[in-house]
């Protein structure tokens, strides 16, 4: 396609050329995944893995950015080969070094914002492969006793071959943007082993799951491209804007936070198309009769999960889900001392290593911080609604709505910070409407140490 052609079809959906460049080259992972299934044995599937996401990025981002891959992916196999003991911690801090210096050197939150694009995107899914998978290794060396569920089912006895490794990093259906997935699992899907053995039960048609998950991307594509036109970030620094009241000011920040997750959702839906159809998708067959295949390893978001979520600690359930499980696996669960519980210590440091993950902007640094009080502020009212006893459902009732209200008031004046990212235009809309998604989680903490809450007991008839 010519450059002339380029040009007239990325000003025909207003976007730059380069942003078209990769979303067509996006969308190309959905067949390339398909013919992944026609490839006809283990070794020709892992260099097809390999191959195919090495050429996409090469297309859409220019032969540096497989250079730039190459770096944490040579990190954490020459760890793995060098110094089991201690690959994981080695990978997990070379690997965010790296990962830091390109967020620093590209400024991505900056071209992303003004249309661009660059290959620091794809970089952040493949740290966390790689850490992923040196973790497991190390963990291969400690005896199951002990080890958490997620330890004993990930953890790696042999280190993957070079053919392997390259092929679990690269392979294109979840290169670009995720969902992030665990190098046995590639492994076992490559090699037609545990839920994907073909024994009594032939592999089941992803086609209807594809298609259903292509329509969702169509959809949320449409909207997004109706709503941005209508709710710019530019907006939050004009002098119209702070004419306007207090309540119009909240609404505004509401819908541009409501209109800015559409454009995730299409990113994720193409992704969950792509895994889906690939076979990897696959994630077992539902107890029902007879049963149904079922394709939870690409789902990435729940958007009526976060559009309706009941409470704040629900939000890292439904999105970004890959993501948020990673953490949970790879930092919370790894800061909990054996015997202890979890605490806002850890949630606040997995929320700050969330953070510098996306980049080093004080946008991303803020809203994560805010996370993390939010969900803190979300389980005090939970712990609230335990307290009340089961008769009275009214009050019951009262406070689930709280908590609902609650989470969306806090999580959309947060995500401006995430939109906008520089300081300045943060601490300038979170102002504008008197720091109130700050201020209620804080005050909602506090009031939990004064008014602590136990379980209600039904009482015993008598």
């Amino acid at each position: 396609m010519g450059l002339v052609d380029m040009d007239s079809m990325a000003a025909a959906i207003g976007v730059s050329v380069p942003v078209l460049r990769f979303l067509i080259c996006f969308v190309a992972t959905i067949p390339v995944s398909f013919l992944w299934r026609l490839v006809p044995s283990r070794l020709g599937k892992h260099i097809y893995s390999a191959a195919s996401g090495a050429f996409l990025s090469y297309l859409s981002f220019g032969f540096s950015s497989n250079l730039h891959f190459l770096v944490p992916m040579m990190i954490g196999y020459a760890s793995m080969a060098i110094y089991r003991p201690k690959c994981g911690i080695i990978t997990f801090s070379l690997g965010f070094a790296y990962l830091i210096g390109c967020h620093v050197y590209y400024m991505s939150g900056d071209a992303w914002k003004e249309g661009g694009i660059d290959a620091t995107g794809a970089l952040m899914v493949l740290v966390l492969k790689v850490i992923s998978c040196a973790i497991n290794y190390n963990d291969g060396m400690l005896e199951e006793e002990g080890l958490r569920e997620a330890q004993k089912k990930n953890r790696l006895i042999q280190m993957p071959s070079p053919i392997e490794y390259f092929g679990y990093c690269l392979c294109c259906g979840s290169h670009f943007a995720g969902p992030v997935y665990e190098m046995k699992d590639y492994l076992e899907w490559t090699e037609g082993k545990g839920i994907w053995a073909i024994e009594k039960r032939r592999w089941p048609s992803p086609y209807g799951a594809t298609i259903r998950a292509l329509l969702q991307a169509a959809i949320c594509m449409a909207l997004y491209l109706y709503l941005v036109p209508h709710f710019p970030l530019t907006r939050f620094t004009d002098p119209v804007y702070q004419e306007w009241g207090f309540w119009k000011r909240l609404g505004y920040q509401y819908m541009s936070g409501f209109t800015a997750r559409w454009k995730y959702y299409f990113i994720w839906s193409i992704s969950e198309a792509s895994i889906i159809i690939s076979g990897l998708g696959f994630s077992g067959w539902t107890d029902s009769s007879p049963p149904k295949p079922k394709w939870d390893r690409a789902k990435n978001v729940d958007i009526l999960g976060v559009e309706l979520a009941k409470s704040a600690v629900q939000i890292p359930l439904v999105w970004n889900i890959q993501v948020s499980t990673w953490l949970r696996h790879y930092v919370y669960e790894r800061l909990v001392k054996s015997g202890k519980k979890a605490g806002f210590f850890q949630l606040l440091a997995t929320q700050t290593v969330s953070a510098v993950w996306h980049g080093l902007y004080p946008g991303y640094i803020i809203f994560f911080v805010q996370s993390a009080l939010m969900i803190a502020g979300s389980r005090v009212v939970y712990r609230w609604q335990r307290a009340i006893p089961p008769k009275m459902d009214i009050p019951r009732k009262m406070t689930v709505l709280a908590n609902f209200l609650y989470t969306v008031l806090v999580l959309n004046y947060s995500s401006v910070g995430f939109m906008v990212l520089s300081l300045h235009e943060t601490i300038t809309a979170y102002g504008s409407v008197y720091y109130v998604g700050t201020v209620v989680p804080v005050s909602v903490i506090l009031l939990g140490h004064v008014v602590p809450a136990k379980p209600a007991k039904a009482r015993k008839e008598e």
